[in-house]
């Protein structure tokens, strides 16, 4: 008991001084900020004070920016994000499971994928934006296009690199392939396709802003490109703190299902 007692206090004191590792960071990177706006260091037109970004966080909060709330702009955003990402666990993870698991759906989908990874999403949004049109459509595609490789490959990876063991012992022990791949193979994957989901948000956000710089008049990317437009800093701070934000919201949110899901990680 005594070593028990030990233990928890000190992982307990790990996580308190970790936290405060965390938020002393945070407080400097703030001052730094504030230290370099005072000096006036650089010109305000590039970097605006911390009060300057609050106070046009705030303007933006009550009347809203080019004639859409701030909610608006960030409904949009998410909206464009969480549809692609739905679609992408709907097809990179099964899609990259059997990749794994059958070769012969590797070598079908594997060139596809290794093709279309390396390329620029601007190169092929303009193809999209053709077949598809201006609207929300065109954009979903291009914000799945840039999350399916990252998940796709996760999980193919995590299956490629399952001990045989386990599958020959199921196969000992009498199930089948489809039960191998529901209770042995999927379940094993499970960091890896964690791993690969939360790469694909940060991969995803990133190219929200290319997403919306076409025929987009709402969205928190597009808020930021039309405000460099003016050179209102200002406003991209605003937008890019908004969109740090809301990225770290998404993947805590990724994290905590996966502590749920994934309980065995790190346990092996």
């Amino acid at each position: 008991m005594a070593k028990l007692a030990g233990l928890r206090h000190w992982i307990h004191k790990k996580a308190t001084i970790e936290r405060m590792l965390t938020t002393g960071t945070i407080l400097v990177l703030l001052l730094l900020w504030f230290a370099v706006t005072e000096l006036k260091l650089l010109s305000a037109i590039l970097v605006p004070s911390p009060g300057k970004v609050f106070a046009s966080f705030i303007q933006i909060l009550q009347e809203g920016y080019k004639d859409n709330s701030l909610l608006t702009h960030l409904r949009d955003s998410m909206m464009r994000l969480l549809s692609s990402f739905v679609l992408v666990i709907l097809t990179a993870v099964p899609l990259g499971l059997l990749s794994g698991y059958n070769s012969k759906i590797r070598a079908i989908m594997y060139p596809l994928v290794e093709f279309y990874r390396p390329l620029p999403p601007l190169a092929y949004y303009t193809l999209l934006v053709l077949w598809m049109g201006i609207e929300d459509s065109s954009k979903i595609a291009l914000l799945y296009l840039a999350g399916f490789a990252p998940v796709f490959i996760a999980c193919e990876s995590g299956v490629r690199k399952l001990k045989q063991d386990y599958i020959d012992g199921a196969y000992t022990l009498g199930a089948d392939s489809r039960q191998i791949f529901f209770h042995v193979v999927f379940p094993a994957c499970l960091p890896d396709i964690f791993i690969g989901l939360r790469t694909a948000v940060g991969v995803s956000y990133t190219t929200l802003v290319a997403a919306e710089m076409v025929a987009a008049v709402t969205g928190i990317g597009w808020m930021v490109l039309d405000a460099s437009k003016f050179l209102r800093s200002d406003i991209i701070f605003v937008g890019i703190i908004i969109m740090g934000i809301t990225g770290m919201l998404i993947d805590a949110v990724l994290r905590a299902v996966e502590r749920r899901v994934v309980p065995w990680k790190g346990k092996e």
